[in-house]
């Protein structure tokens, strides 16, 4: 089990999504390295590659983290209570974009491998991850290009795993206390063990490598749509949104915040512009109604 392997291809995905998003905006990312030293709670290291108020990307950040621990937290023991206790180590690459055009959407792409090792020497990895969409106002074509790279990154594996992990995405990106979707979805897995290691490795490399042909095209197109005051103001409305499900349901928050992780890193995703209002609703036949009418409510795409 090669873990060394893993770390190599995620440092090398970073890199390459960096470049590919920095190009794009035209402003360099700021790269902040960091190291645990030991008598820490977590051992380890990571990257964290963030830009604020870019041309294009209001703020984003693209991640990587390798940390070691002494005990799994209970927030990636839930469905595993055999490795309750264990020693662990968990490393990945996590990003969220935040684009400034209210016609641009938000999104979201995470890839991981956990392993945990236990008292007769076995270690027991899984991996992790997926992507998701979350439009502001709705275009077809968006979603229909990018759950068409998520369904083509799945196929080699089995003709299974993109409905599997599109209706999971589904019900896992959902805000139980608003009854509705956080976005448009795309594919999410978690615990994912079955086709071994190597294969479940090769197909977490095709989901990564798949996120630029995803993603940027779609900001290609909607970075410069003309808009207005009513168009920021309900991109701030529906970020508020973002917020309650990565503070509230995000298993990936509760694993960082629970196991000691590093506050700004993992908070990095929160965007910088937001509002709540009290029992707002827009009005009927406007494109912000169409979100809810015609893109929250999960539907097959491809």
């Amino acid at each position: 089990m090669d873990t060394a392997a893993v770390r190599q291809y995620l440092l090398g995905l970073q890199d390459s999504i960096v470049a590919a998003f920095e190009a794009e905006d035209g402003t360099p990312f700021k790269r902040d390295a960091w190291v645990r030293e030991p008598g820490e709670r977590l051992q380890g290291d990571g990257c964290s590659r963030v830009i604020e108020e870019g041309l294009v990307l209001e703020r984003g950040g693209c991640n990587f983290s390798h940390v070691k621990g002494p005990q799994l937290p209970p927030s990636a023991t839930q469905h595993r209570p055999d490795l309750a206790g264990c020693p662990f180590e968990a490393m990945g690459v996590s990003l969220v974009f935040h684009p400034r055009n209210p016609y641009a959407p938000t999104v979201h792409m995470n890839v991981r491998m956990l392993a945990a090792h236990k008292p007769d020497g076995e270690v027991v990895a899984w991996f992790g991850g997926g992507m998701d969409l979350t439009p502001y106002y709705g275009f077809e074509e968006d979603a229909r290009h990018f759950h068409q790279v998520c369904k083509d990154a799945l196929q080699p594996f089995g003709d299974d795993k993109h409905p599997r992990f599109k209706k999971w995405c589904d019900e896992y990106f959902f805000l139980k206390h608003r009854n509705e979707a956080r976005g448009v979805g795309g594919i999410f897995y978690d615990d994912f063990s079955e086709l071994g290691f190597e294969q479940g490795f090769a197909m977490t490399r095709s989901v990564g490598d798949a996120f630029v042909e995803s993603y940027l095209p779609i900001l290609k197109r909607r970075r410069d749509t003309p808009h207005g005051e009513v168009e920021r103001d309900f991109q701030a409305f529906r970020r508020g949104r973002y917020v309650e499900f990565n503070l509230v349901w995000d298993r990936g928050t509760l694993f960082g915040l629970q196991s000691g992780g590093r506050t700004e890193s993992i908070l990095m995703s929160m965007p910088p512009i937001v509002k709540w209002r009290y029992d707002w609703h827009p009005e009927p036949g406007t494109p912000e109604a169409r979100l809810y009418t015609d893109f929250l409510p999960p539907r097959d795409w491809v």
